[in-house]
């Protein structure tokens, strides 16, 4: 019997190197692909080579895949476009949706490839998207709108594993023992140092503008609209203020950023659009992931068509437009959408 082949994503970090050789000990046939998507200087080069390293150490054939147009197109000018209209962007959802699980899965039906991996965090059970074991790591937020058809070819040999056993295995084996040790990435991948040093090499960020109370009164001054996000307490001024005082909506048109007390900041009911869903259920019960970092919060959806209301239990505080709105039913994820 033929083996069954898996196209793996190899990024030249320790996460994607430690599921090659995970997949090559369970017997599959590998191949790897690292695709190049933005244009950060001098960041191919080094990644490139990893993960060109990683490929020769475990005997896979690497290919290489220039996205950079298709990226500019549905993740940056997106991300610049969602800040330019006061909401806060989640790039990397779109890129897992486009790219990673878009692009890729294409590349690998080029290849006659069955199924298609990766180094996240997260598991499947064919149908669902699962949170993964470790907690602190667990993924399932930015994959929450992927093509749900794609799913039952999906494999994430890391899901069953502690961060910590992937960099000891990857420590223990000689000649991966440099991938164990790399510095982790933890900011968006084509940001260099913030994204509002990003931002201004496209659009004007550095507007001063007017701070608004919540009756619509000049309190004082911020430095421009774009540098914040809802829930922001720092880098704008208010007359008089003897509370710690929040952005609570950000007025894109008028260059001005409404603020208030962190009361003020409670949500029960958030509305959001271009849902994803696993399955057809439109009234239910559930909880919902608002931020990446957030816990799961009980509540009550009612979709409709394309939207969805969210009735929450319990209060949330700063939820902010363009964020992911992701439901959780207990750890298998059943949908989400974006938040309006």
């Amino acid at each position: 019997m033929a083996k069954k082949k898996v196209l793996v994503g190899m990024s030249g970090g320790v996460d994607s190197t430690v599921a090659t050789m995970l997949l090559k000990e369970k017997g599959y046939e590998v191949e790897g692909l690292y695709m190049r998507l933005h244009e950060k200087p001098g960041y191919h080069e080094i990644h490139q080579a990893r993960a060109q390293k990683a490929a020769d150490f475990a005997g896979v054939k690497l290919h290489v895949l220039d996205l950079q147009k298709t990226f500019d197109e549905k993740v940056f000018r997106p991300f610049i476009d969602t800040y330019k209209e006061g909401r806060t962007p989640n790039p990397c959802a779109l890129c897992n949706r486009n790219l990673k699980f878009g692009e890729m899965i294409r590349f690998a039906d080029r290849i006659g490839a069955d199924y298609l991996a990766t180094g996240h965090y997260l598991k499947t059970d064919g149908t669902y998207l699962l949170q993964a074991e470790d907690d602190s790591k667990d993924q399932s937020y930015f994959l929450f709108y992927i093509n749900k058809d794609i799913v039952p070819r999906l494999i994430f040999p890391l899901g069953e594993h502690l961060k910590s056993e992937i960099k000891s295995y990857a420590a223990s084996i000689e000649g991966l023992e440099s991938f164990a040790s790399q510095k982790e990435s933890t900011e968006i991948c084509f940001v260099e140092t913030t994204y509002t040093d990003l931002l201004r090499e496209y659009v004007d960020v550095d507007m001063e503008g007017e701070v608004l109370d919540t009756a619509g009164n000049v309190v004082g001054t911020h430095k421009g609209y774009m540098h914040y996000t809802i829930g922001k307490r720092k880098g704008f001024t208010v007359r008089g203020a003897h509370d710690p005082h929040f952005v609570l909506e950000i007025k894109p048109e008028t260059n001005q950023i409404v603020v208030g007390k962190k009361d003020e900041l409670q949500e029960y009911r958030v509305e959001i659009e271009h849902l994803n869903m696993f399955d057809d259920r439109v009234s239910f019960d559930t909880t919902v992931k608002l931020r990446y970092r957030s816990h799961a919060t009980p509540c009550h959806v009612e979709i409709c068509g394309d939207s969805a209301v969210i009735t929450l239990q319990e209060p949330v505080f700063g939820v902010a437009p363009g964020q992911a709105a992701v439901f959780y039913d207990g750890k298998k994820l059943v949908g989400g959408g974006w938040i309006k």
